[in-house]
C-alpha cells in the first residue's frame, strides 16, 4: 500500500430522495379527513471541501467508493421524511477534479474552505397532501423520490510539495527524507526502490514545509524510459529542486558532476522546469572517500551558481544546515506569491424561453423526448398506480410535450421514448385535445401512456 497518492479515481453516489407518502387522515367521527401523506426527505450531497490539513489523497485510494445518506420516506399525519446527511470529503488545496470518463476538468479547487458539490442528492417525492388540488381533492398516489447523482471523478493534486528530491536511483533520497522528517519510506540498496512518491513534513524554525522523494531518474526518462514521465509529472509540480548525489557510488563512468549533468539533461528535455531554483546535496559523506570527493567537486558546483550541502543521511551530519536553508527559501517563495483566492463557482441559469425539453424524430414511427423536467417526472412516477400515470400525462400535456409531438409528425400509436434511447421509458402515444377530454372513465384510468 503506498503512503502517498496524488491521483485517484473516486466513485461517488449521492443519496436518493425518499418517496412521498399516500395517506388519508383517519379519525373517529371524521370519515373524510382528507389526504395527509408527508413528503419524502432529500438525499444527501457528496461535497468536496479544501482542507489545509489534508496533504494527500491516500484515504480515497484506500476507500474509493463514497455514498451519501438516502432521504427518509414521508409518513402519514403530514410527517415529512428526514433529509439524508451530506458527505463532506476533505481534499488538499490545489486539487483538480476531472470527469474520469471524458477527462474534462470540472473544477480546480483553490483556497481553504472552498466547496464543490460533486454529486447532488435526489429530491424527495411529494406526498398526496402536497398533490391535492381543487380538482383532485384526495389523490390516491404520491411521487417517488429521485435517485441521487452517481459518477466517477479523478482527483489530481496540482501541487505536491515545496521541495522535490531528484537524483539517480539509490542516491539516498529515501534515506534523506526519512532523516529530515517522520516519513518511513521503503529503503533498500537496489534501483527503483521508490515506485511511488514519499512525502515528508519538515520543520525549520517557524517554517513548516513538505519534501517529496520521488522515483529515481535514469538516462532516457524524458522519453518515458524507466519510470519516465510518471516521475517527471511529480517534479513538475514542486517549487524547488534538490539534486541528491551519491558520492560513494562505485559504478564505472559515474561521478557527482556527470550524475548532475545527466539529471539536468533529462529535466531540460522534459521542459517546464527551467525556472525552478536548484541546490546540490552531496550525500553519504559518512564514507571517507565520499567526503573527500564531495570536497573536491564542491567548488565546481559553486562556480555554476549552485548552493552545495555535504550531508550524511545515516549520521545526520549537515542536515540542520540543509533543513534551515530549505526553510528560508520556502518562506521567501511563499511570501512572494500572491494570496490564492477561493475558486469562484459559476452558476449558469437557463436561457429565457427555453421549453425545458426537446422532441426528436428517430424514424417514421419512433420519437424521443429529452429534457430535465420530463425525465425527472418519469423517475418520480409509480407506474403501478394508474392515477399516478394519469397525473404524469397531465403534466406532460401542460408542458407542451403533446403539442410538440404532433408538430414533429407523431400520430396515434407512435412509439415515444422519454429519456435516453437505452433505458428510457417507452410508451405508445395516444393524442388528446386536452387533459379534461380523457377523464371519462373510472378514477385513476388514463389511456395516454399505454
Amino acid at each position: 500500500m503506498p503512503d502517498f497518492v496524488d491521483q485517484v479515481v473516486l466513485h461517488v453516489k449521492a443519496g436518493d430522495g425518499g418517496n412521498g407518502c399516500a395517506s388519508i387522515h383517519r379519525e373517529k367521527f371524521k370519515p373524510l379527513g382528507g389526504p395527509d401523506g408527508g413528503n419524502g426527505g432529500r438525499g444527501g450531497d457528496v461535497i468536496l471541501e479544501v482542507d489545509p490539513n489534508t496533504a494527500t489523497l491516500l484515504d480515497y485510494h484506500r476507500r474509493p467508493h463514497r455514498k451519501a445518506e438516502n432521504g427518509k420516506q414521508g409518513q402519514g399525519s403530514n410527517r415529512d421524511g428526514a433529509n439524508g446527511e451530506d458527505v463532506i470529503l476533505p481534499v488538499p488545496n490545489g486539487t483538480v477534479v476531472k470527469d474520469a470518463r471524458t477527462g474534462e476538468v470540472l473544477v480546480d479547487l483553490i483556497g481553504a474552505g472552498t466547496r464543490y458539490v460533486i454529486a447532488q442528492g435526489g429530491h424527495g417525492g411529494l406526498g398526496n397532501a402536497a398533490l391535492a388540488t381543487a380538482r383532485r381533492k384526495a389523490p390516491g398516489f404520491a411521487l417517488l423520490g429521485e435517485p441521487g447523482d452517481g459518477l466517477d471523478v479523478m482527483l489530481e493534486l496540482k501541487s505536491v510539495a515545496d521541495v522535490a528530491l531528484v537524483g539517480f536511483p539509490s542516491a539516498g533520497k529515501s534515506s534523506l527524507i526519512a532523516a529530515l522528517s517522520a516519513a518511513k519510506p521503503k529503503i533498500a540498496d537496489y534501483p527503483f526502490t521508490t515506485l511511488v512518491p514519499n512525502l515528508g513534513v519538515v520543520t525549520a524554525g517557524d517554517t513548516v514545509f513538505t519534501v517529496a522523494d520521488v522515483p529515481g531518474l535514469i538516462p532516457g526518462a524524458s522519453q518515458g524510459k524507466g519510470l519516465g514521465h510518471e516521475f517527471l509529472r511529480h517534479v513538475e509540480r514542486c517549487d524547488m529542486l534538490a539534486h541528491v548525489i551519491d558520492c560513494a557510488t562505485m559504478e564505472p563512468g559515474r561521478d557527482p558532476v556527470s550524475d548532475y549533468e545527466v539529471i539536468e539533461a533529462e529535466l531540460a528535455a522534459y521542459g517546464k522546469l527551467e525556472d525552478r531554483p536548484r541546490i546540490v546535496v552531496l550525500n553519504k559523506a559518512d564514507v571517507p572517500d565520499a567526503r573527500e570527493l564531495a570536497e573536491l567537486v564542491t567548488p565546481e558546483f559553486e562556480e555554476r551558481g549552485l548552493r552545495v550541502f555535504t550531508v550524511s543521511a545515516a549520521t545526520h551530519d549537515g542536515l540542520r544546515e540543509l533543513t534551515y536553508a530549505m526553510g528560508e527559501w520556502v518562506a521567501a517563495a511563499r511570501a512572494s506569491k500572491p494570496v490564492e483566492e477561493p475558486t469562484r463557482l459559476v452558476i449558469r441559469p437557463k436561457q429565457l424561453g427555453d421549453a425545458g425539453f426537446k422532441v426528436r424524430r428517430v424514424n417514421e414511427n419512433l420519437f424521443q423526448v429529452t429534457g430535465e423536467k420530463p425525465e425527472r417526472w418519469i423517475r418520480q412516477t409509480d407506474f403501478t398506480n394508474d392515477e399516478a400515470v394519469g397525473y404524469l400525462a397531465d403534466r406532460l400535456e401542460r408542458l407542451g410535450v403533446e403539442e410538440e409531438l404532433a408538430k414533429a409528425g407523431a400520430t396515434a400509436g407512435a412509439e415515444v421514448v422519454i429519456g435516453p434511447m437505452e433505458g428510457g421509458y417507452v410508451f405508445d402515444w395516444q393524442p388528446t385535445l386536452s387533459a379534461e377530454s380523457t377523464r371519462q372513465g373510472p378514477r385513476g384510468t388514463d389511456n395516454r401512456l399505454g
